[in-house]
């Protein structure tokens, strides 16, 4: 066949081109459906009309906080690692095995649970209880 030999295709004779392919009419789409639609896509979520994987998962109800909590310390514990008249800090109760290194970074509260007859100095970055406070004779700052 030549280019001259070619006829022209008229206003009426138009052919849409490319519908089908090499692998024939549906071109490898299956016979009717949504997916054999042009345009047509289905949600990867979507599994038939049952629950989804996502939906049938357990539902975690509550609340969580963002902060981490307090390493706390009873004053039984201060009694039987501290001497009488020692400093106590965050780096002092690692050291006796009171609180972990990876916790180091929270905050240590001293709750009055127990006796403590030691007169102890906490540094600033602890935190003690009222009840704490009167077990100890330490005067609350307010």
């Amino acid at each position: 066949m030549q280019i001259h030999e070619l006829e022209k295709i008229g206003k009426n004779d138009k052919k849409r081109v490319g519908r089908g392919g090499k692998r024939g009419t549906t071109s490898g789409r299956g016979t009717k459906g949504q997916k054999a639609r042009s345009g047509g896509n289905v949600n990867p979520l979507f599994e038939g009309g049952r629950s989804s994987l996502i939906q049938r998962m357990k539902k975690l109800r509550g609340f969580s906080s963002p902060y981490p909590k307090k390493n706390v310390i009873s004053l039984d514990d201060l009694d039987k690692n501290f001497e009488d008249g020692d400093s106590v800090s965050i780096l002092e109760l690692n050291k006796k095995g009171l609180i972990r290194k990876k916790n180091i970074k929270n905050r240590v509260k001293i709750v009055g649970v127990g006796k403590c007859e030691k007169k102890l100095t906490f540094s600033d970055e602890i935190l003690v209880t009222e009840s704490a406070k009167k077990v100890l004779g330490i005067k609350s700052e307010k």
